[in-house]
């Protein structure tokens, strides 16, 4: 496994358009200044901002991969935050998404029912997207895989569960809200197609209200999920942050956190975030388009058990 502290085992992050700086740990850092892309889709400034992704998943031993919504746009799941958006279209509807709405008005959650009998009906794949990044993990590179999203298209794609946290829960299970009883999805859902628009706990004496096993706003986190995922921060060579608009906390500091800690960051999104200042490359574009351009060719890690 890589030392931590030698500079030659860990990623060198490549030279652009900026200044290079080293720290105490050997790793190369970008500063990288004004808009970070240039040109078009497929001019010469993206041509080099590729092969610079590429060289730097090339060399890493253990990458974390962060993912939010827009790695799901092109499997028809909008994202939140984006110029389509549910919440740019409907500000209100970020409102609404509170564990407080829903345990106080019984319409979000009879709402929120019939949104998800109306998402099991159709039917879901994984992109191109999904599928780089289970070629990432085949490749022996991948350490950890955080997603934000709650809809399984990791899962569906080929992704290890055991490299899969789900930092916002999911929607495969259902939660009473009192008990803490959980019980798969279409268990309930069958219920709400008989007849229950907001249906409860069946245990005995309980009666609490039930609710996907996702974590809404005001609703903590899962603490083992949230420290396996800031612990493989720390200790990775590469941050690849996908999707995501690394605005929703505590999600959003894993890249700052494994940038402070000596990695790498590559930063691949349609709009630009707050951290696109402290990656070394920064994509824009389709991700189903880009994502698989970055990952292309790795092949396997040559040294014995590296990565893991």
């Amino acid at each position: 496994m890589p030392s931590s502290s030698g500079g030659a085992d860990r990623v060198t992050a490549v030279e652009r358009r900026g200044e290079q700086t080293v720290d105490q740990r050997g790793v190369t850092a970008v500063e990288r200044r004004g808009e970070q892309t240039a040109g078009g889709p497929d001019g010469p400034d993206r041509a080099e901002d590729i092969g610079a992704a590429r060289e730097l998943l090339r060399r890493a031993r253990r990458v974390v991969a962060l993912t939010g919504a827009g790695i799901s746009t092109e499997s028809g799941i909008p994202d939140f935050r984006g110029p389509e958006g549910v919440w740019t279209r409907d500000p209100s509807a970020e409102r609404r998404a509170t564990l407080q709405a829903y345990l106080d008005d019984p319409e979000v959650r009879r709402a929120s029912w019939q949104t998800r009998l109306r998402t099991e009906a159709r039917s879901l794949a994984p992109n191109a997207g999904h599928r780089a990044l289970v070629d990432l993990e085949r490749s022996g590179r991948l350490d950890l895989l955080v997603t934000q999203n709650v809809d399984g298209l990791h899962h569906l794609a080929g992704s290890d569960p055991r490299r899969v946290v789900e930092i916002h829960g999911n929607t495969r299970e259902v939660v009473c809200l009192r008990c803490g009883d959980r019980q798969p999805v279409a268990t309930v859902l069958e219920r709400v197609r008989n007849g229950e628009a907001d249906p409860s706990c069946l245990n005995e004496g309980c009666g609490g209200v039930l609710k996907t096993a996702t974590i809404s706003f005001g609703q903590s986190l899962v603490a083992a999920d949230l420290e396996r995922a800031e612990h493989a921060a720390r200790r990775c060579d590469l941050l690849l942050a996908v999707g995501t608009s690394l605005a929703v906390y505590p999600a959003a500091g894993l890249l700052p956190l494994a940038v402070d800690a000596g990695a790498a960051a590559v930063v691949v999104n349609a709009q630009p975030t707050p951290f696109d200042h402290l990656a070394a490359v920064v994509l824009r574009g389709r991700i189903g388009a880009v994502l698989p351009r970055i990952v292309e060719g790795l092949g396997q890690l040559g040294a014995p058990g590296a990565g893991r």
